[in-house]
């Protein structure tokens, strides 16, 4: 049982690195508060963040949705089936993992390039989605292989298929991996900023991190501006994250990647 000193040093360790993690939020939160609700606006409309910000959901979401629906599908068969070069094709998403975006960028270019696809839509969301489902499959696997197989068994028994036993049977319980794994690609995508820098050059299909790069470089100066379209590109994840942080930190607690 831990003393009440333990404690109370555990709360006076974790305070202090609270205030060194807050300090720079604080501090950007008073330089837009400074300017008020004008310096919003004005960021707004000088920033052109409406765009950017509709952009990055659009993208934010059509990565989302298809990389947890395909992590599912994956994950579910990683983890639940038996197939020959399973492992082989499972070490083949791990290397996805650990293959940062920064070897890829480049190439990925080129080849998006002669595929005619390099400033749309496309050129943004296909590499995020690749990436995210090779961490997704991984996390979903270790998911399903903790769950109950007696579950399954039973499933299979009842005469339910394999596409209901996953929808139906180990989905539902699954539901704070799932969302786990939902604020984890949102928070990625979301602040992705070297495929979109690299893959697009109209001023439309901007997403809002690099919106905001471009923001700082023309009004370098002026410090609360800046702080104010920070806040604006941010505000999204911070809502989004509250309004699922009971299922994250569920999802965490559960232990969702193990072996």
């Amino acid at each position: 049982m831990i003393s009440r000193s333990e404690r109370l040093a555990n709360y006076a360790i974790l305070s202090v690195f609270a205030v060194f993690a807050l300090f720079p939020i604080l501090t950007i939160l008073q330089a837009a508060a400074g300017g008020g609700v004008d310096g919003f606006l004005q960021a707004w409309e000088t920033g052109h963040f409406h765009t950017y910000l509709r952009t990055s959901l659009g993208v934010s979401a059509f990565v989302v949705v298809v990389s947890v629906i395909l992590s599912i599908m994956s994950g579910y068969a990683f983890g639940t089936m038996r197939f020959r070069g399973q492992n082989a094709l499972f070490y083949l998403f791990l290397l996805g993992i650990m293959m940062p975006s920064e070897a890829i960028a480049v190439p990925l270019y080129f080849d998006l390039r002669s595929l005619g696809l390099t400033d749309t839509f496309w050129s943004i969301v296909l590499p995020q989605v690749a990436l995210s489902v090779a961490f997704g499959t991984f996390w979903m696997r270790a998911y399903f292989r903790s769950s109950s197989r007696a579950i399954v068994e039973a499933a299979r028994i009842d005469g339910a298929s394999t596409w209901r036993t996953l929808w139906l049977v180990l989905v539902p319980p699954a539901r704070p991996a799932i969302v786990t794994l939902t604020l984890l690609v949102f928070m990625w995508t979301w602040n992705e900023f070297l495929i979109p820098l690299i893959m697009v050059t109209s001023d439309g299909l901007r997403t809002a991190p690099l919106g905001l790069a471009f923001f700082q470089g023309q009004y370098t100066a002026d410090f609360a501006l800046l702080a104010a379209g920070s806040v604006i590109v941010a505000t999204p994840v911070v809502i989004f994250y509250l309004f699922l942080q009971r299922h994250f930190i569920r999802g965490l607690l559960q232990g969702a990647v193990r072996e």
